[in-house]
C-alpha cells in the first residue's frame, strides 16, 4: 500500500478525534497528534485501536508509544504490514 493510501486512511480514522479543525485541515507529515490537532491520550488509544482494525496490524506498545505523528504512524503502519 502506498503511502499516500495510508494517510488518506488515516486522515479519515483521525478526524472524528481532532480538537482542532485548523489543524486538521492543514495536515501533513509533519503533524502531531497532540500538539497540531488536540487529540487527547485517551483518544489515541482509540486511533490506534481504529488503525490495528483498518491495516488489520497489531500494534505492540513499544511501536504505540511512537505514534504521535503522521509520519510516525505511517511509518509503523508501514512496518507492521511489510513484516
Amino acid at each position: 500500500m502506498k503511502k499516500e493510501e495510508i494517510i488518506q486512511k488515516l486522515t479519515t480514522i483521525v478526524k472524528p478525534y481532532i480538537q482542532n479543525e485548523e489543524g486538521f485541515k492543514n495536515m501533513s507529515e509533519e503533524t502531531d497528534f497532540i500538539n497540531d490537532l488536540e487529540i487527547n491520550s485517551a483518544n489515541l488509544v482509540d486511533i490506534i485501536l481504529d488503525v490495528e482494525d483498518e491495516f488489520d496490524i497489531h500494534i505492540d506498545n513499544d511501536s504505540m508509544e511512537k505514534m504521535l505523528s503522521v509520519k510516525a504512524t505511517v511509518g509503523i503502519i508501514q512496518d507492521k504490514m511489510n513484516a
